[in-house]
């Protein structure tokens, strides 16, 4: 099925959350500071009814397959923008980031990861076009990749070696400070011009953003392959992420469930990809390389359904956890928000044992 939004529609589309994302950005800058949980609500609720403007805009504009399309792709990357959030944790807990800047911290792992997602969404997008066996590809990465995030802790020491590389090189080729100045990636000390701190968490981000952009990318082409419907669900997940980060807090340590519903997003859609192969398959050594008839096609609203039950059972299941624990004067298991960001940088491979900038582990 072949997109028909308009050619204005998209452009102004991308011009209007370009000038938004910019807005976000001076204002950081003009105003470092830490959000209250006032102002952390007011902008997600902003970006999420934006969302929905969004969505009920392509719903006038070419139907509601599309818009389904787009909400679904977006709760998609929106879960999975979450469990970046614990890795952010980690990263800001690690390297000893003053929360006070850790707001143009996030906002700058952001616009890496609009990059790197962009660069994803280009190639994703040419090699559908001309390979459609890449359904199979991407659905069998796709079911390892939920493996992988329901039982984390097996087969990412080459994972875990690369990003420590990065680190190290940075470390290795130039002259970094002991302490922070400001926001800062430059400084001077006795005279002398160096790198801060701030220049390895970017380093860290930027590979977290990498290997997420891996993870999420072929999941959102399960659910539509128009470039522009992907495109803009990750520019929308990403854009409260940072809101989001301040907003829950501590509400992280508790949404310990939440991996499974991930788990299972992935999952079911990894199983979708690998019906869609199969219902438009060219391999000659399956089924004489014609299509299988008999396979499904799983619709877009049922896609939509499976994700948004998922993330409600996940995150009802994590709540009641806690409150069971809590009434019955049970210590909660060690789930504070860096023992979780471990957890899923264990799942994503991303580094837990590199050092913080005043050196200690």
């Amino acid at each position: 099925m072949d997109l028909t939004l308009p050619l204005w529609f998209e452009i102004g589309s991308l011009v209007a959350l370009t000038l938004i994302l910019v807005a976000d950005l001076l204002i950081i800058l003009k105003r470092p500071h830490i959000p209250s949980t006032r102002e952390s609500t007011l902008w997600v609720v902003f970006y999420v009814t934006l969302a929905l403007i969004f969505a009920g805009l392509m719903w006038l504009i070419a139907g509601g397959e599309y818009a389904g399309q787009f909400v679904a792709g977006w709760l998609t990357e929106y879960s999975l923008s979450i469990d970046n959030l614990f890795v952010f944790v980690l990263i800001m807990s690690q390297f000893a980031v003053p929360r006070r800047y850790q707001q143009e911290v996030l906002m700058v792992g952001i616009i890496i990861a609009l990059v790197l997602r962009g660069l994803f969404i280009l190639a994703g997008a040419a090699i559908i076009e001309n390979f459609s066996w890449v359904f199979y590809v991407f659905g069998a990465f796709l079911v390892w990749t939920a493996y992988r995030q329901a039982f984390p802790g097996a087969g990412h020491d080459d994972e875990v070696k690369k990003e420590n590389f990065v680190v190290r090189l940075i470390r290795r080729t130039v002259d970094i400070s002991d302490h922070y100045d400001g926001a800062k990636i430059r400084t001077t000390v006795d005279g002398k011009r160096m790198f801060t701190p701030m220049i390895i968490v970017f380093a860290a981000i930027g590979v977290t953003d990498l290997i997420f952009a891996i993870d999420s990318i072929p999941a959102i082409f399960g659910i539509t392959q128009s470039a522009f419907i992907v495109f803009t669900a990750n520019i929308f997940a990403l854009m409260g992420l940072r809101q989001l980060y301040f907003l829950l807090g501590d509400l992280l340590d508790r949404l310990r469930y939440l991996h499974y519903g991930i788990a299972f997003i992935l999952a079911f859609i990894g199983v979708k990809l690998f019906l869609h192969a199969m219902h438009v398959n060219e391999l000659p050594f399956i089924n004489g390389g014609e299509p299988i008839e008999w396979a499904p096609e799983i619709s877009t609203f049922v896609s939509l359904g499976v994700i948004v039950v998922s993330m409600i059972v996940a995150t009802v299941a994590s709540l009641a956890a806690s409150a069971r624990e809590r009434r019955a004067g049970v210590a909660p298991a060690p789930h504070n928000p860096v023992d979780a960001a471990s957890s899923v940088a264990d799942e994503k491979g991303t580094p837990s044992t590199v050092e913080r900038s005043d050196g200690t582990p």
